[in-house]
């Protein structure tokens, strides 16, 4: 361990963490990762996930949570869909701006990890913040991650900055399980694909970097208007073609943390 590296935490009773990244913002990251904890735990897994945007929480607006909670007395974290959840959102009013410098922030974050009874659980999905600034350096340095999701779009520009993400991980050591592509392409009325944003950027940026291509997630108006009514497409429409790439996603991931040979690794889910 490097000299003023801070102590990785331990996390009695969670077998994986899982850090759903990206380099930069609009690419979706916290719809995948929402829906990425659902369809694992479609799959039969105990899983929690925690939204460690401190400035910009989405998984309340997402899980359909509106009111925000007294820290003192509210249960945490909190059950939704089957999931275990927690989030600044829960805590602060979403009108209300978090002003915090790095020191805060690695504060609130070790005690929504350390702090709150997760319990039991297969996996523990992270969705982290865009970028590679404090609130990353502080999950990826001091919490037990089995590995992380990088989350691209196919555009070139969203491809240098997941690139970016990546190297984050290779730096700290966590293993990058693969990268995703969101908003991949899009299927109209016609029955014809239409590639919107271009294709294959993932694909190809995988390979670069000597990393699984996880999947490509296609382009489903149902996604944002599920995400914006607080109904996750794979919870609301579990059998839509959407949910199923989801489904196949949670598989893949699962598997790649076998391959990763995390502790307590959990056998290759089977479709």
């Amino acid at each position: 361990m490097q000299p003023g590296t801070p102590q990785k935490i331990t996390l009695p009773g969670v077998k994986h963490v899982i850090a759903v990244a990206s380099g930069k913002g609009g690419v979706g990251k916290s719809t995948v990762a929402t829906n990425l904890a659902l369809a694992l735990h479609m799959l039969g897994r105990r899983v929690g996930l925690l939204d460690a945007d401190i400035y910009g929480p989405s998984i309340p607006i997402m899980m359909g949570i509106h009111e925000t909670f007294d820290p003192n007395t509210a249960k945490f974290p909190l059950d939704r869909y089957g999931l275990k959840l927690m989030s600044m959102g829960f805590i602060v009013k979403p009108e209300q701006a978090m002003i915090w410098r790095g020191p805060m922030v690695h504060k609130y974050l070790t005690a929504f990890l350390t702090q709150i009874p997760w319990g039991e659980l297969d996996y523990l999905v992270i969705d982290l913040p865009p970028g590679t600034g404090d609130a990353q350096l502080t999950l990826t340095q001091t919490a037990p991650l089995s590995g992380a999701v990088i989350v691209t779009t196919p555009q070139d520009v969203s491809l240098i900055d997941a690139r970016k993400g990546l190297e984050m991980f290779r730096q700290v050591n966590v293993p990058v399980l693969g990268i995703i592509e969101n908003m991949s392409y899009f299927v109209g009325a016609d029955g014809q694909r239409y590639e919107i944003f271009r294709h294959g950027g993932g694909k190809k940026l995988a390979q670069e970097a000597g990393v699984s291509f996880l999947g490509a997630v296609p382009i489903d108006p149902r996604v944002a208007e599920c995400g914006d009514h607080g109904d996750p497409i794979v919870h609301k429409h579990p059998d839509s073609e959407i949910a199923k790439t989801y489904l196949d996603l949670a598989t893949v991931v699962s598997s790649e943390i076998g391959k990763a040979g995390a502790p307590g690794e959990l056998p290759g889910l089977q479709l």
